[in-house]
């Protein structure tokens, strides 16, 4: 693989998992786009349906899920099996050579258990190391990686990690091999100055604009950590960090939101 073509890194959320015409519908989208792709998933709402069936709260805050012990099995079953498998499933199906991974397997990305500061968040994982040669060796062979949100800590536990910090961690280490570009999708057009109106996309967001409309109110939940973690990887140099609707991946560049690391004057506007 030249080191010069760019890596997709596309991270797929939302309600689009819940919805298979949707799914399939993205998932034809995706495979037409050039260049070599790594395709990371959750399964946020699938888990938190299944916890409530079993007599189980969810725990969020600010989009970010607690995860106890019992809470992480069903989060392992839902992201590395049903879901993970289902995505692996289709893209079969289209003629693509997938592999339905977690971060334990080849031991590609270690976590480490989040230390209880203000908020014990249980078994959630925070990226510690990410092994490129063993990505590289996957991309290179050409085998499309589908990543599910658990990772592990190389003592036998497995973590619950956040699927948009693990998408952006992914795409921070790759960056020192090849040219990446992140992209969100999920069922909105991008980020919204009005959560009820899908034309209100902004086209361009700085960190500063980022940081008055979560005061306001107007970012919130989980588009929180989605952000935190695109400007995470636009302040570690990745130049094209983009938010779109999954039905909208193959016009990514000019439909969503792009992040930006500097003030955008107007950039809310």
């Amino acid at each position: 693989m030249d080191a010069s073509d760019p890596v997709l890194i596309i991270k797929i959320g939302g309600n689009v998992l819940d919805h298979p015409p949707d799914t399939h519908s993205f998932l034809n989208k995706f495979i037409g786009l050039p260049h070599k792709k790594i395709l990371i998933h959750g399964g946020g709402k699938l888990a938190t349906d299944l916890s409530a069936r079993l007599g189980m709260e969810t725990k969020m805050v600010d989009g970010r899920r607690i995860t106890d012990f019992e809470t992480l099995k069903i989060a392992t079953m839902v992201y590395a099996g049903w879901t993970n498998k289902s995505l692996v499933a289709d893209l079969q199906a289209m003629g693509v050579n997938a592999l339905g991974l977690s971060g334990a397997d080849l031991n590609l990305v270690q976590a480490q258990k989040r230390p209880v500061r203000d908020i014990d968040y249980g078994w959630v994982g925070d990226v510690s190391k990410i092994f490129i040669k063993r990505w590289s060796f996957l991309l290179e062979n050409g085998i499309l990686p589908v990543l599910c949100a658990i990772t592990h800590d190389r003592q036998g536990h497995l973590l619950n990690t956040n699927a948009d910090t693990l998408a952006s961690e992914l795409a921070c280490a790759l960056v020192e091999k090849y040219p990446v570009k992140l992209i969100y999708c999920f069922e909105k057009r991008g980020v919204l100055l009005d959560q009820l109106d899908d034309q209100s996309v902004i086209p361009q967001l700085d960190k500063e604009a980022y940081l008055r409309l979560k005061e306001a109110g107007i970012i919130s939940k989980g588009m929180i950590p989605k952000l935190e973690n695109a400007f995470k990887a636009s302040a570690k140099g990745i130049q094209d960090v983009y938010i779109c609707a999954a039905q909208n991946i193959d016009q990514y560049q000019t439909s969503g939101t792009q992040i930006c690391p500097s003030m955008i004057p107007n950039s809310t506007n």
